[in-house]
């Protein structure tokens, strides 16, 4: 009868472990969710700031073209000078593109891991008592 007994605690505290590795997983999914979400409209934002640099780029080269007829010299030198502002604005946000890549990733795989550790001590916890 003690047996029977012991074997019901254990099932019923395994089944409760496995609910716990489930919302934890889902848990983890979701923060892995939201970084991904993150990351995507970081390089979205990125991908806007290039576009507008380049736009900004064409019309600086526009009106250098236009004042050309002028001052040939003066527009060489705008347009060469112009060209590496946004192409030194370009790599910043690149640069900075990658570094929120990097970051939300590596807090998604932290609290990736931080979620399965904790569910492991909830399990060891519940297997335990």
């Amino acid at each position: 009868m003690k047996r029977i007994v012991l074997s019901l605690a254990l099932v019923v505290a395994l089944g409760l472990s496995l609910n716990s590795c489930r919302e934890t997983k889902e848990k983890t999914e979701n923060a892995v969710e939201k970084e991904a979400d993150s990351a995507s409209d970081a390089v979205n934002d990125a991908k806007d700031a290039t576009s507008k640099a380049l736009e900004d780029a064409t019309d600086v080269a526009s009106d250098a073209l236009d004042s050309a007829e002028d001052a040939p010299n003066d527009a060489i030198d705008a347009v060469k000078e112009g060209a590496e502002d946004m192409a030194n604005k370009a790599k910043d946000v690149a640069n900075d593109t990658v570094d929120k890549v990097k970051e939300a990733g590596n807090d998604a795989i932290e609290k990736a891991l931080e979620a399965g550790n904790d569910a492991v001590d909830e399990a060891k916890g519940s297997i335990g008592n």
